[in-house]
Parts: C-alpha cells; structure tokens; sequence
C-alpha cells in the first residue's frame, strides 16, 4: 500500500490547468523527483500535497488518511523552499528550534532535538550565528535542519538547491541524499534539473503541461522514454524524421537507417528515430561495419567536457549530428575535418511522428 497516494488530483488557474488528473503512489521512505520545464506543474502539484493550494479535483491521503482539505499545520508535513525563508532576525539555533517550541514541548527536548539534526547537517559550529552571516550552501543546510527537526512524515523540497553554485549543488544534493536515507523519510523533490534528479531519486516523475509523461527510476527515464518529450528533455537525443521504409528500415530526405524491428509501425508511416550521442562512433576513415549505420560529415563545432568531448557533425548538407568522444579515443578530430559516424541499429529508438 502506498504511503504517500495522489488520485486524479487537477488545478487550473484562471482557466489555465496547471495540473490535470495527477495519479501517483509515493512508497514510505522513498525519494521521488518530479522533474520538467518551468511551468510544467511540478511546483503546483507539491503546494497541493502541503496544503497550500485546494485540488479542484481529486484526493491526496497520506498513510491511509484523506488529508485534501486538512489544513497545512496539520499534515505534519515539513518544506524547504527555494529562497531558504530562515527569520533573519533569529540565530540559526533558534531557527531550528522554532517549529519545536510551537509544539510546546520542553527545553530539553527541544535542545536535544536542535543538536541532533544540527549534527546530521554538519552545521553544529553556527549554532549562534545569523541567517545573513552564513554562505547560501549553510542557510539551505539550516532550512532542511528545520524542517528535520519536527520530525515530519514527510519532506517536501521545492527546487531547494536552484539558487546555489554549481559545486554547491552538487555536493549539497549528496548530503541530502545521504541524509533522506539515513532517516528513511519519504521525500518529494521538485527541480527543473535533471542531473538533481537522476543522481538521487528512487524514482522520477517527468511532468509536462500539467501531465505525467513517465514514471520510473533514472535508467527507466534514460534508457527507455516512452515518447518523444522524456527522450528529448532526458539527456541529449539526435532525431532524424523520416518514414517506415520496410521491416526494419527508416527512410529519411537523403539517407536511409536501418533500425531494429519496427513491429507496430505501418509501411510509409511517419516517424522519429531517436539517437543518443553517447551510442555513435566517431572515425577519421569510413569504418567496414557491416549491418551498423554510417553517415559521412563534416565537424563544426568540438565542445570540451571533461572526460568527453562532443562533437557536432553537418551531415547531408541538412542535419547536425552531435556525438560523443571519450579520452580513449586516440583519432584526433579538427574543425572543419571530414569523419564518419557509425551506430548499430540497437542504437536507434523509433517513435512516431505525431507533431
């Protein structure tokens, strides 16, 4: 049974839906990401699980129980926001131990509390300084001790980790991985990001225009996109539009792909192979590879990223192919270079073409 249960949930602003019949079972002690563009619905829909917007429609329960119309301050839920929103005129000790004392519990339950989850967040030495004297990376630390602190049944991140530099966010987000597993606490994570939410989630939820596209864990979404709208903001995918040409071939403009078996698809129908960069072979001779797809072009543009360097490829006069090359490639590639492509048919997901 799921602990965490959205049902059909919808909200429409001003005639605009921002969420349209939601469904989601969220498994206690899980971190699910709900992962899309900015305006995607992903920010409503965790405001709704808060309390902080009404559904239109639908139910949200929490461990068996319907919480849709319970006020906020009684779901016990816990949310950090994107602006961290500490009291600036209050020590981060007393941040922290703000949601404690509304509670009304004692001082030593509430001091022992404080230090324990200033302790997880490795902030134990701030405890009497302010929000305006800590860095970004510690006042988002503090905010997550807070809503830690009241021990929530569940944690709601709201692009938590947006407003921080890049090294930042990448450390920050390990802690808060660490920390959601140390304490089994089921967590929904909002963020536009989607290295965020592959690197840290049990499972990630892809929305666009309000809607779920796909559900599953990060290899799921990576490796398997149910359409063209999860394989395209999942990574980086090369299309190439074009019509079923035979039982495992794609005739495109000038070139013809030859595809595993397109069982489903109608002869001449339209549609999109979809091509990771990761999966195609660069060669500064043409390559005797029987059976695999071979495209010839020209590179004109080599954009360095570490232990990969990608290339883009003017193919056919019409198309840019991008390509990945990794440190153990020993075939130097120039601007401007003639070099062939090559990928097996393995390497080509087919979907139709319904734009």
């Amino acid at each position: 049974m799921a602990y965490l249960e959205l049902k059909n949930v919808s909200k429409t602003f001003s005639g605009v839906v921002a969420v349209h019949e939601f469904s989601l079972d969220i498994e206690k002690g899980s971190l699910v990401s709900f992962l899309g563009p900015s305006g995607c619905g992903k920010t409503t829909t965790l405001r709704m699980i808060a309390g902080f917007e009404q559904p239109d429609g639908g139910t949200i329960e929490l461990d068996g129980e319907d919480i849709t119309t319970v006020p906020p301050n009684r779901r016990d839920i816990g949310m950090v926001f994107q602006a961290y929103a500490l009291f600036p005129n209050m020590t981060v000790r007393e941040n922290v131990a703000f949601g404690l004392k509304m509670k009304k519990l004692t001082k030593e339950l509430v001091d022992k509390r404080v230090n324990e989850v200033l302790d997880m967040v490795r902030l134990q030495n701030t405890t009497r300084r302010f929000p305006h004297q800590l860095s970004g990376g510690q006042q988002q630390r503090i905010a997550l001790a807070r809503a830690l602190a009241v021990q929530p049944r569940v944690l709601l991140l709201d692009e938590p980790l947006s407003a921080l530099d890049a090294e930042v966010r990448v450390a920050l987000r390990a802690e808060i991985r660490r920390i959601q597993s140390e304490l089994a606490i089921t967590t929904v994570y909002v963020t536009h990001d989607q290295a965020e939410a592959l690197s840290i989630s049990d499972r990630v939820v892809v929305m666009d225009k309000g809607i779920i596209q796909q559900v599953g864990s990060a290899i799921e979404i990576y490796r398997a996109p149910q359409n063209r709208f999860v394989a395209t903001f999942i990574g980086t995918a090369n299309q190439f539009f074009g019509k079923v040409g035979g039982q495992a071939t794609v005739a495109c403009e000038k070139l013809q792909l030859v595809t595993g078996p397109l069982s489903g698809f109608n002869n001449n129908q339209d549609v999109v192979v979809l091509v990771r960069p990761e999966n195609i072979q660069v060669h500064a001779a043409r390559p005797d590879k029987k059976g695999w797809n071979i495209l010839e072009g020209v590179v004109e543009t080599i954009t360095f990223h570490g232990a990969v360097t990608r290339l883009g490829v003017h193919i056919n006069d019409q198309q840019r192919v991008v390509a990945d090359v990794t440190v153990a490639n020993n075939e130097a590639v120039t601007l401007n270079k003639t070099v062939w492509l090559s990928f097996q048919p393995t390497a080509c997901q087919v979907m139709a073409n319904n734009t």
